[in-house]
């Protein structure tokens, strides 16, 4: 049977991967964008009113917001009959301006 400890010299040396190189640090972590949780509602009926059609993740990304937040918006939007659902499913709908 083997001896499972290792030697003192082993401890020693740099660990090393699978093919024989040795292990590379992890990446440096990416600067995340900074999101609000409020929306301002005039800039965001702007970009409402400027586009075609809009979906959740195109306001959240003009607007600087999280998605949950520009859904909120969206959907009150909705009720208030600003905007009209003419697509989409399972929570992922695309609106369109009322004005259109």
């Amino acid at each position: 049977m083997a001896n499972k400890n290792k030697s003192v010299s082993s401890k020693d040396k740099p660990q090393k991967g699978k093919d024989g190189k040795p292990k590379k640090d992890k990446k440096p972590t990416t600067e995340k964008k900074e999101v609000d949780v409020m929306i301002n509602e005039e800039n965001a009926t702007k970009i409402i009113q400027n586009s075609k059609v809009i979906t959740v993740h195109d306001l959240a990304r003009q607007t600087n917001v999280k998605i949950s937040t520009a859904n909120a918006f969206l959907v009150k939007s909705y009720k208030n009959g600003a905007v009209k659902r003419v697509g989409g499913f399972s929570g992922h709908h695309i609106y369109v301006p009322v004005s259109q």
